[in-house]
């Protein structure tokens, strides 16, 4: 697999250094491939549940002579911070112990994971850049977004926290995911150096999705709409993919 990589990662090289392109002079059309990462706070009701929130995501899109650009991008979500309280105490012994099923005290690790993916669309505005293809940069798009409090037992077994138990306390929600970017983007006249980065915001229209919390079994499941908002900056590291340069002599 490592050398599999490794021989798509030169092959990207040669390609990228045989292309043909005119950066400074004028805007072009290109496909992009980027990495990004991103930092967020929690805000609205998401704020009652978790902490930081970290985004590692991928976006392929495609930017055209005019700089609009267009894609779809997808976002791994994790945090460690979750701030339901009391979600175990009714488990725990009189010293506050949760036991496995051999009588151990054992150790339950709570984070919060999910995903999102979204259509965008965006437009490069080529000001105090150092051609026409780097500028002020926003998008905004529209997609899906889930996550919930992951729970783990670190191999140790815990029959009231086993397979469709933890279900009961994952707190799992989904729902329509609409965000918005306002930034700078760098496309460099010659090499790798390609980024962008700038604050983002996404607000998520969720609903629980779980029908009881079992920490909570006399409280009736809120199925109302939930806000869920999350704000920070990204930063990414693209790849523009140019046509191959014409050879410039032909031998027959």
């Amino acid at each position: 697999m490592r050398n599999c990589i490794l021989l798509a990662f030169l092959f990207l090289c040669n390609f990228y250094g045989m292309s043909q392109r005119n950066v400074r002079d004028s805007a072009i059309a290109t496909p992009w491939i980027a990495l990004h990462y991103g930092l967020n706070a929690p805000g609205g009701d998401l704020k009652e549940r978790f902490g930081p929130i970290n985004h590692v995501g991928v976006m392929g899109g495609y930017k055209t002579s005019k700089n609009w650009v267009y894609g779809l991008d997808g976002n791994f979500m994790f945090g460690g911070k979750v701030k339901i309280p009391n979600m175990f105490a009714h488990l725990a012994d009189s010293y506050g112990n949760i036991t496995d099923v051999n009588g151990d005290i054992a150790t339950v690790v709570v984070n919060m994971r999910g995903f999102n993916v979204n259509t965008m669309v965006g437009k490069v505005f080529p000001v105090f850049g150092s051609n026409k293809n780097s500028g002020i940069y926003v998008h905004g798009g529209v997609g899906y977004v889930q996550y919930k409090a992951r729970i783990e037992t670190q191999e140790q077994v815990i029959p009231t926290l086993e397979l469709k138990y933890r279900k009961g306390y994952d707190r799992y929600t989904t729902g329509l995911n609409f965000h918005q970017f306002v930034g700078y983007a760098f496309m460099a006249n010659q090499g790798f150096v390609n980024f962008y980065g700038g604050f983002y915001i996404q607000e998520g229209l969720t609903y629980n999705r779980r029908d009881v919390f079992f920490d909570q079994p006399d409280v009736p499941v809120s199925k109302a709409q939930r806000l869920d908002l999350q704000y920070g900056f990204k930063v990414g590291w693209f790849v523009p993919i140019y046509k191959r340069k014409p050879k410039d002599y032909y031998f027959e």
